[in-house]
């Protein structure tokens, strides 16, 4: 029987329920690992502790989930806060170690490789990335870290370069849209609508996986990703063009604290985007980010049917098939 047929008792987020049966997700597509170069890079102030891919399938197992995706952390040396030596020879390391962590477990964990789309090398990583076997099924951008601004022109069409690069060598795209808090960038509709027509044509081929359903987490309070997930969610009902690929992970989002008002809008915008086309994610396991399996158990907490359910926990991405 396979992974995503799987049934078992779980308890209703972190109180003492009753275990009711149900399907558990076939697999966490928005994990990270962690290393000491990483670790070193982010300060001990960070509070992350060492994560191997061995450490991670051990919460998988505990979890009953069968596979994972680990999106590099690569980017973090792209940061335009960070001044670091020898720059891209640091990101292929990441990117590289982060492959042969998956490799331990082929059967169960598959890399995507991370950079700042808009640094001189990120074309040059992408076709590196494109033919190493281990990192060869995507790319994770992330555009708060890399301080990308969806009103920036310039940086619209670096966006557009790298996503037409990945389109052409077939690798799907992960990416978090959340534009960067610290610099309090301006994010919301307009941003939104930015990339729909602009940015996603440029990959018509590929899964476009909007993370962490287009805010940060931990937490579903953030008014600017609220509005920039209605706005992609109601493109995606009415089949917007630039939408046919266009996937979402629900990674942190759904957490302890959520209220029933946050519960009830985001399976609002579950439902207008298609209970087929969104993906069970956890985020890094590190700090108080919940564990695969009460992440799961929390996201259960939202006013959906067990049809619903049972849709996202089987939902299995073309990259990983």
């Amino acid at each position: 029987m396979s992974a995503r047929k799987l049934f078992c008792a779980l308890a209703f987020g972190l109180l003492a329920l009753p275990a009711l049966a149900y399907a558990q997700p076939a697999g966490d597509f928005h994990q990270h690992v962690f290393g000491d170069d990483i670790l070193a890079l982010i300060g001990p102030e960070a509070g992350l502790k060492p994560l191997a891919g061995s450490d991670l399938v051990a919460l998988l197992d505990s979890a009953s989930i069968r596979k994972v995706v680990l999106l590099s952390t690569a980017y973090m040396y792209g940061s335009p806060q960070r001044r670091v030596e020898d720059e891209y020879a640091r990101v292929r390391l990441e990117n590289d170690w982060t492959a042969a962590q998956a490799a331990q477990f082929p059967d169960r964990l598959l890399a995507f490789c991370g950079f700042n789309p808009l640094k001189d090398y990120a074309l040059v990583e992408l076709n590196r990335c494109a033919s190493i076997p281990g990192l060869r099924r995507g790319i994770k951008l992330h555009l708060g870290n890399s301080d990308v601004q969806l009103d920036n022109p310039a940086h619209v069409r670096r966006l557009r370069e790298v996503f037409a690069a990945a389109n052409a060598k077939g690798m799907a795209i992960v990416v978090r849209l959340r534009a960067n808090i610290g610099k309090k960038r301006p994010y919301g509709e307009q941003r939104a609508r930015i990339f729909r027509e602009q940015v996603l044509p440029a990959a018509p081929d590929v899964v476009v996986q909007v993370a962490h359903l287009g805010g940060t987490g931990p937490g579903f309070e953030d008014p600017p990703a609220r509005a920039v997930l209605a706005v992609l969610a109601k493109a995606t009902a009415r089949r917007a063009p630039g939408t046919r690929n266009l996937w979402f992970d629900v990674a942190s989002i759904a957490d302890r604290e959520l209220t029933p008002q946050s519960a009830a809008e985001m399976a609002v915008r579950i439902r207008q985007i298609g209970a087929g086309r969104v993906l069970y994610g956890s985020d890094s396991a590190q700090g108080d980010n919940l564990r695969p399996r009460e992440a799961w158990a929390a996201f259960r907490r939202l006013p959906l049917s067990e049809a619903e359910f049972a849709q996202i926990a089987g939902n299995v991405p073309p990259y990983c098939r």
